[in-house]
């Protein structure tokens, strides 16, 4: 079935010096011939060509085409690209003559969805696409650099083979028994390739949910009583004066967010309203907003005054908190700095201690960040199928249940583990199995 040819803007929508409009499919040629009066039918892959664009025979502007021929393309496609003068008008209506010449406006992210059903990449890479262009900081970057190389295909592969493997001989075993060079599985034989499948797994599975809490950000929480500092903590470590700052108690009465980076990692700080007893209406929504916010928090940076002795409201924060990730910190250091434990000044800026704490505590998963590793909640998730489902394979073993029931649940763990590259169904599988015989079986 023939392909719509698809264009659309691959730059900004704003002033530049140029913008740049992608073209892919069948009828590329077609379309750049109505355009321009020339014929790039026998253009070279990988060259670039000058031209002019006309609405009828009034010229538009002057371009250059760079072309790109199947199967070599980014979409696998025919795909040209016009790089025109830049500016917004200038632009919409090159591709208001490029779509009046035959192509159809692409959906958002149509292009990299041709490559991935062209096989030019798989779907792991394909979003590792739009996490290189969404990427708000260099480990974000490296990560999908990574991915677009094959990191997640390289890091899932070793455990589709072991998998693959497992089911094979088993389904050998019981479609071919009368095989003598044919090995008869125990229970004993296929448990410890399944154990240490599930030990494999779950490394993988770990180290994702740490790397992508870096990379995504840690949504951190300041928590404390009123007049402890929260809001001057937050203002130093934006590095800037978000939060007011007054010494009248409960002067934050709404969560104020913003979002700090340290050295490659991301907080996703929110300073709260001071928590204690209050009958002011506003005062305790705010308060109710901050309790709602410690619950969601990944991470809590508890502040006490340095300065003061620990009172009840210091005592229910650390009650509330203790079976949260936290750090306790003492503010305003400069009034009294004999404490036993992390102090920091924030209205001096002087919290050094508290951000060195803060990356010591996510270290590793910054290193993982760095490292292959799953991407995002999609793929995380269906490696949690996966494992669930060899967890199910393996209880039936160990129940001594018949190998032909314990085969579904390793198949239904094969699926989701291929689904992370976009690559699943139950013909893979069957090919991948009989593949393994040799000739004339």
């Amino acid at each position: 079935m023939k392909q719509e040819t698809i264009a659309a803007i691959s730059t900004a929508p704003a002033m530049g010096a140029i913008s740049v409009i992608r073209i892919s499919g069948e009828d590329t040629f077609a379309v750049l011939k109505k355009l321009t009066g020339k014929d790039f039918s026998d253009a070279a892959g990988y060259t670039v060509h000058y031209a002019t664009v006309y609405d009828r025979k009034e010229p538009v502007d002057e371009v250059l085409i760079s072309i790109f021929r199947s199967p070599r393309s980014y979409t696998g496609e025919d795909v040209a690209e016009i790089s025109c003068h830049g500016g917004v008008y200038l632009t919409r209506r090159v591709l208001s003559l490029v779509l009046g010449a035959g192509a159809r406006m692409a959906r958002r992210g149509e292009f990299t969805e041709r490559a991935f059903l062209n096989n030019k990449m798989d779907l792991s890479q394909a979003e590792a696409v739009n996490d290189l262009i969404n990427a708000r900081d260099a480990v974000n970057a490296r990560s999908a650099v990574h991915s677009l190389k094959g990191s997640v295909t390289r890091l899932i592969e070793p455990l589709e083979e072991e998998l693959t493997q497992i089911i094979a001989n088993i389904e050998v075993n019981i479609d071919y028994p009368e095989y003598d060079d044919v090995r008869q599985l125990t229970e004993e034989e296929i448990l410890p390739a399944a154990r240490k499948w599930q030990k494999d797994i779950r490394r993988i599975i770990e180290a994702a949910e740490q790397a992508v809490q870096v990379r995504d950000g840690i949504d951190t929480v300041i928590l404390g009583r009123p007049n402890v500092g929260k809001s001057s903590l937050l203002n130093a470590l934006l590095e800037e004066d978000k939060a007011i700052v007054t010494d009248i108690a409960g002067t934050t009465r709404d969560l104020v967010e913003g979002t700090v980076r340290l050295e490659g990692m991301t907080l996703n700080l929110i300073d709260t309203a001071g928590i204690r007893e209050s009958s002011d209406a506003v005062e305790k929504i705010g308060i109710e907003r901050s309790l709602a916010a410690v619950e969601r928090a990944e991470l809590v940076i508890l502040v006490l005054d340095a300065s003061r002795e620990l009172n009840e409201e210091d005592e229910r924060l650390l009650e509330l908190t203790k079976d949260k990730e936290r750090i306790i910190v003492y503010n305003k250091s400069d009034l009294n700095d004999d404490v036993d434990g992390l102090s920091v000044s924030a209205i001096h800026h002087q919290i050094d201690d508290l951000t060195a704490e803060i990356r010591r505590r996510y270290e590793n998963g910054l290193q993982l960040a760095n490292t292959d590793t799953l991407n995002n909640e999609r793929q995380i998730g269906l490696a949690r199928q996966a494992e669930q489902a060899m967890n199910d394979a393996v209880a039936s073993l160990e129940a001594g249940m018949e190998l032909d029931i314990v085969t579904i649940d390793l198949q239904n763990s094969w699926t989701a583990l291929k689904e992370i590259t976009g690559k699943a169904g139950r013909e893979d599988l069957l090919d991948e199995i009989f593949s393994r015989f040799c000739l004339g079986k």
